[in-house]
């Protein structure tokens, strides 16, 4: 039989080829193609982030409640990109029992009241969050051993007024060196001073300051923050460090952001240590919360040019004009000294210097 035979049957003899009856190969993994809708998650459990470690976060669920307990938690897929912090209210699902070697998963989190945050330098405009949800910033400075640096307060201070926190100061080792010329540079200042001995530390003033509050303790390697934690949380066991003779910084011993709480019969609150730093940058600052933080002289400086900056040598400032006319009493002027330095501080840092 001759292939070109039109008697032939050719579709019985390429039945084989034909593409119209090809088979199509099932799915191995049997899953459903991709979809940019996520579940609602509304039986997630709300909890509170006490602390991240590799990866891993330990949240608290039930706070306060006949239930409480400490599960470990992972992040889902689709908050890669979102920074999950001490402090935050996250919505937790999967295994939410806390036994030993599950693991939950942070699906979400819930608004944040307030972030306090920094940048790795001044000219940086990236910012890493410290702390979410902080109502008070704890600020530790030393006497003596290491020397306080008021610039680096400055910049506490200023970053805190950014954030909506209000700030308290403790002046740790007072037995080395009287701290009056150091606090005399806030004397304008709406600042709460605790004042601290290198062995007897006012544990029970401070104390009262933390309860109904979640504070965020900050301070420079080697002044005692860490002392000063485990004094008011004995569980802490955070560790402490001393200062190098030689360069005269303190060595950093915490090394992460967690959040331990303050127990007493009066009450409870929140006490977040963080890692010691040795600069704080406000690339991310808006300098218009500075002066929002000084309410009398706000109002004042709503009759200000626009784009006024204040300071003591700004033209038709508002401000510097009432103090000329004798309008602000004592208290006043030493407040808008503060306000001045501070916005001196943000704007040597636009320009690239920053004098200790």
């Amino acid at each position: 039989m001759s292939w070109l035979d039109p008697d032939d049957d050719l579709d019985d003899e390429f039945e084989d080829f034909d593409e119209s009856s090809i088979r199509t190969r099932p799915n191995p993994k049997a899953n459903r193609p991709r979809t940019k809708r996520r579940p609602a998650h509304e039986d997630a459990e709300i909890g509170r982030v006490l602390g991240v470690d590799r990866g891993r976060y330990s949240v608290m669920l039930d706070e306060g409640g006949s239930d409480e307990r400490v599960i470990t938690t992972t992040r889902a897929r689709e908050l890669r990109r979102t920074p999950i912090v001490t402090g935050d209210q996250a919505r937790v699902v999967g295994d939410t029992s806390g036994v030993v070697g599950t693991l939950a998963r942070i699906v979400g989190l819930d608004p944040r009241a307030s972030l306090l945050r920094r940048s790795a330098d001044d000219t940086d405009q990236v910012e890493r969050v410290i702390v979410a949800n902080a109502d008070q910033m704890l600020i530790v400075v030393a006497a003596a051993d290491p020397e306080p640096r008021p610039r680096l307060v400055d910049r506490y201070l200023v970053a805190a007024l950014d954030a909506g926190i209000r700030p308290l100061l403790v002046v740790t080792k007072t037995d080395l060196a009287d701290p009056a010329p150091f606090l005399a540079h806030f004397a304008g200042l709406d600042l709460r001073v605790f004042t601290s001995e290198r062995d007897e530390m006012p544990v029970d003033e401070i104390g009262e300051a933390l309860i109904g509050h979640s504070t965020v303790f900050v301070g420079h390697s080697g002044v005692g923050k860490s002392t000063l934690v485990n004094a008011l949380v004995p569980s802490a066991g955070r560790a402490t460090g001393h200062v190098n003779q030689v360069t005269g910084r303190g060595r950093h011993t915490s090394s992460s952001t967690v959040s331990l709480r303050y127990e007493t019969p009066a009450g409870t609150g929140w006490v977040i240590d963080t890692p010691g730093v040795r600069s704080f940058g406000l690339g991310h600052v808006d300098p218009s919360h500075i002066l929002a933080a000084f309410t009398e002289l706000a109002e004042i400086a709503e009759n200000c040019p626009r784009g006024c900056t204040h300071l003591a040598d700004a033209p038709d400032c508002a401000l510097i004009e009432a103090a000329d006319r004798g309008e602000l009493g004592a208290a006043e002027l030493a407040r808008l000294d503060s306000l001045q330095r501070l916005l001196q501080t943000f704007s040597d840092k636009a320009e690239g210097r920053d004098a200790k």
